[in-house]
Order: structure tokens, then C-alpha cells, then sequence
């Protein structure tokens, strides 16, 4: 019987094989116009300071055609490697940030970046790279590859931070590994233009959420279930 977490994950595909290139690349070329999944800067940017300092060389898998990176350079951060798997956002962001000397754009996929040597980040950010991936038929298995390779190219001390859709139920069991030597602490925040969002959300910053092995609760009664929040969760690898 296959896991009902995986049978989630996959059910959240909406039919769209995400892990796939293909899939990718005829979007890119249907519409190349800026577009951030989940969150945008603003939303995200303090937990992106509050853990990852502007000295950082940052590593962003999936970029996509996102402006997460523009606006973290905006914000004083020097040097960003961006990633993606389709050569066809990659050309596009290439050309337009060409007189942007702190971003890099590289077509590279995720489950292989041999190009980087070991310890080579002080931070990679994903922004539904691992989603896409749990989208695919080999899910767990990508999932570990993906995984285990941004934990060899993360410094000792460096900082993962995952945003996700999945809950601690999907996420924790992947990422809360001995083998990869990360801390988590896990944020939930609002998604824009929910009822949240739009309430404020200071708080949701405040503090980390309470987690307890693979399968993460809450120390409140606010369930895992609310689809108005995304969750953050940060993975500081082991010194």
C-alpha cells in the first residue's frame, strides 16, 4: 500500500508532473513573465536575514523566473548562484540580469550539482524545488538524492531553508535525517492575500514552531491542515 503522505503529496500535483524538465520548458516558453511561487521577498525576507547574513554565498535551486534574487541583491546581498533544470529560463535570465554582477544563473539540476565542490554554500534556498520533486514517480528516492546534495554543499554552520506547502507530517520524515546533520526549526506563515496575511503577520515570524521527531505537532491547537500557510523550515547543518 503506498504512503498516504506520498499519496498527499502527489494529490497536491494537480495532474502537473512538476519533476519533469518538459514540463518546464513548455511553460517557459509559453510565459516567461516574472512569477514567485508561494512567497515573494517581502514575505520571506525576515526569516532570510534573520538567518542567513548578507555575506553569504547563497545557492537558490529552482529559481525558475523569480525575483527573490533581485530583491535580495536590493537588499544588500552580494552573491547569489541561481539554479534551475530548464536551459530556457535559464537563457532568459541570463539576458536580463547580465549587468547584475551578484547573481549567476546556471541550467543545472538539482539532483546533480557535481559542478559545486563540498561546503561551497553558506546558505541554499528552495522555494518549492522539493515539491516539484515529490511530484515525480521516484519521489523518495529524489527526494533523499536532492537532499543529501544540498547538504554536501552546505559549509558547516550553513543554512537550508526549505518553503513548502507540506506540512511537518510530509516534510519531516525527508529532511530530518542524521545523515544529512541538520537542527530544524520550522516557521508557519501566511500565505499572501489570505485572511492571515492580510491580519498581519508579525507574529508568525515570533518564534519557531515545536516539533517532536518525524511527525512534528504543535504546541497549539491550530491544525496543519490550515491551506492559508506555508511552511519554513530552517535546516542549520551540524559544525
Amino acid at each position: 500500500m503506498e504512503d498516504d503522505n506520498l499519496t498527499r503529496d502527489r494529490s497536491a500535483c494537480n495532474s502537473c508532473n512538476y519533476s519533469d524538465a518538459t514540463y518546464w520548458n513548455k511553460r517557459y516558453m509559453d510565459d516567461l513573465s516574472t512569477f514567485d511561487w508561494y512567497q515573494c521577498y517581502a514575505g520571506l525576507s525576515p526569516l532570510i536575514r534573520r538567518f542567513i547574513p548578507l555575506s553569504s554565498r547563497v545557492l537558490m535551486v529552482g529559481c525558475g523566473n523569480a525575483a527573490v534574487s533581485e530583491d535580495m541583491v536590493k537588499d544588500g546581498y552580494q552573491n547569489i548562484i541561481n539554479i534551475d533544470i530548464s536551459p530556457i529560463v535559464i537563457e532568459a535570465m541570463q539576458k536580463k540580469y547580465c549587468d547584475v554582477p551578484q547573481l549567476e544563473y546556471m541550467t543545472m539540476d538539482v539532483l546533480d550539482m557535481s559542478s559545486f565542490g563540498d561546503c561551497s554554500f553558506d546558505a541554499v534556498i528552495d522555494k518549492g524545488t522539493l515539491d516539484s520533486i515529490m511530484c515525480g514517480m521516484a519521489a523518495p528516492c529524489n527526494a533523499e538524492i536532492m537532499l543529501s546534495e544540498i547538504s554536501r554543499v552546505l559549509k558547516p554552520g550553513g543554512v537550508y531553508m526549505l518553503i513548502t506547502y507540506g506540512d511537518p507530517r510530509l516534510r519531516m520524515p525527508h529532511i530530518n535525517r542524521s545523515v544529512f546533520g541538520w537542527s530544524i526549526c520550522l516557521f508557519i506563515i501566511p500565505q499572501p492575500g489570505s485572511r492571515k496575511f492580510l491580519d498581519g503577520c508579525a507574529k508568525a515570524y515570533a518564534e519557531p514552531v515545536l516539533l517532536h521527531g518525524n511527525g512534528g505537532t504543535r504546541t497549539d491547537a491550530t491544525s496543519f491542515e490550515d491551506i492559508e500557510s506555508h511552511f519554513v523550515y530552517v535546516c542549520t547543518k551540524d559544525s
